[in-house]
């Protein structure tokens, strides 16, 4: 379990990671149409369609990265006063009654979808210059695989926690700034010796 673990995180990592290289297109794309729009008074047809499709695609292949190190929302003023064990055994029961049967969907109507754009070749309807959209409705079956493989690995962990009474937690990668910041100021007070 602990490699299949190590092996979904790494999967939902690599796809997350590389995925939010569209912030960078996707803010030279912006400044592009800004400036030809407000310098040189010729807009382009496109800019919003590929701004819509790079942002949808960043955050559907994101969301497996974001399950796997447990960032998404929850409200959790109850859940977290509760021992790993019982968390574990909550988050067990949620996500065969909602997680899969709702990625399990966004699959298969995904598929369908996809299916159906691509064989007539789908282009967006809100532009002039009819940017093809086909190849994005596939982002949805993938995302959605991607979920599910994630899901496995989170059953896994509710596994563990539930024999072990401890979580196990999603390697390192990424620290918020104010992490880094407390860290660096407790370091500070501690001389280095935490």
């Amino acid at each position: 379990m602990i490699r299949y673990i190590r092996f979904a995180d790494s999967l939902s990592a690599w796809f997350g990671k590389t995925f939010a290289w569209l912030i960078v297109l996707m803010t030279i794309g912006t400044s592009y149409e800004v400036v030809v729009r407000y310098l040189f008074n010729s807009p382009t047809p496109w800019a919003l369609d590929v701004s819509f499709i790079m942002y949808g695609t960043l955050f559907m292949m994101g969301g497996a990265y974001t399950l796997s190190r447990g960032q998404h929302v929850r409200g959790d003023f109850l859940y977290r006063t509760w021992q790993p064990r019982t968390q574990a055994k909550v988050d067990l029961v949620l996500y065969f009654v909602f997680f899969f049967p709702g990625i399990l969907a966004l699959i298969f109507a995904g598929w369908k979808y996809a299916s159906r754009s691509w064989g007539y070749g789908e282009v967006s309807v809100n532009s002039p210059a009819g940017i093809p959209i086909f190849q994005f409705k596939t982002v949805l079956v993938a995302a959605g695989i991607l979920l599910f493989l994630q899901g496995i690995a989170q059953v896994f962990r509710c596994i563990v926690a539930i024999r072990t009474n401890v979580w196990i937690e999603a390697e390192e990668d990424v620290m918020e700034t104010e992490d880094i910041l407390m860290k660096k100021a407790h370091e500070a007070e501690t001389g280095g010796h935490v």
